[in-house]
């Protein structure tokens, strides 16, 4: 299903189609910005109610790309691939299985997964993401692409060490530099059909489609929304593929996602 193109998504779009929306950093200011290709043109608006660009634009080269928006929540969605969950020793969940991630843990593009010390296994989990365009509570599935902004890239890093002696989500998905997401938010894009990629080092690690999940992405807007307002900003990580695995010290994880581009990040 695509998303409407009245609301929030119709409202930023002048033209018609998708864009690129990239938050920055350029001599110690933050900037929202429409990224083509190398070039960042500026835009003049807030993005949760409309933003057009300008003509004032930067090179992506010379700027310091940020976390596209700073969430209040983080939603992660546990086992949705149906092929993950094959490969798990689980059943498939009755409803959406969802825990939050500290909004704290959220860094950007390029920036530094960092290992915690007393952790022996960290897992890459690259997933699809979308961002929350206007507050949203108790909304109906056929309602919910209206509310949202657009679709992102999400590293879901997770100690699983953590979460056998805690038995929770709390400290094994929430410690620093566990959520990078980014580089961009794109709207317009149908988060249904997406195709997604995690390469460790080079080589692929991760390889699926969103036409996989058990729980569509309108139906998890729908359902976490009876119990959570979501906000403006807030973003959803729809769920991993098959093919998690652990990531040492020196490794680079690329989380390649169709439409959107590739989020990058060094491990620490």
């Amino acid at each position: 299903m695509a998303p409407p193109k009245g609301g929030i998504i119709g409202k930023i779009l002048d033209e018609g189609g998708s864009m690129k929306i990239i938050r920055f950093e350029q001599k110690g200011k933050v900037y929202w910005g429409s990224l083509h290709e190398g070039t960042i043109y500026l835009l003049s608006g807030d993005i949760f109610t409309g933003a057009t660009e300008t003509k004032e634009k930067f090179v992506l080269g010379e700027v310091k790309v940020l976390p596209p928006v700073l969430p209040s929540k983080i939603i992660g969605i546990g086992l949705n691939y149906r092929k993950h969950i094959e490969e798990s020793p689980f059943d498939p969940p009755e409803v959406p299985m969802f825990f939050l991630k500290a909004p704290s843990s959220v860094i950007g593009h390029l920036d530094h997964i960092v290992l915690p010390e007393d952790s022996k296994r960290v897992d890459y989990e690259g997933e699809v993401g979308v961002v929350i365009g206007k507050k949203a509570r108790n909304v109906k599935e056929a309602e919910a692409m209206n509310y949202i902004l657009g679709c992102t890239i999400v590293n879901d890093v997770s100690a699983r060490d953590f979460h056998k002696q805690d038995n929770s989500f709390a400290r094994s998905k929430g410690t620093d530099t566990f959520c990078p997401f980014g580089p961009v938010i794109v709207t317009g894009l149908s988060p249904g059909n997406l195709k997604i990629e995690t390469r460790l080092n080079g080589k692929t690690v991760q390889s699926s489609n969103m036409s996989d999940l058990l729980f569509k992405t309108e139906h998890l807007i729908s359902f976490v929304s009876r119990y959570m307002t979501l906000m403006p900003g807030d973003l959803i990580a729809t769920g991993t593929p098959s093919g998690i695995g652990p990531m040492k010290k020196g490794d680079v994880v690329e989380v390649e996602v169709e439409g959107i581009g590739i989020l990058k990040n060094p491990v620490s």
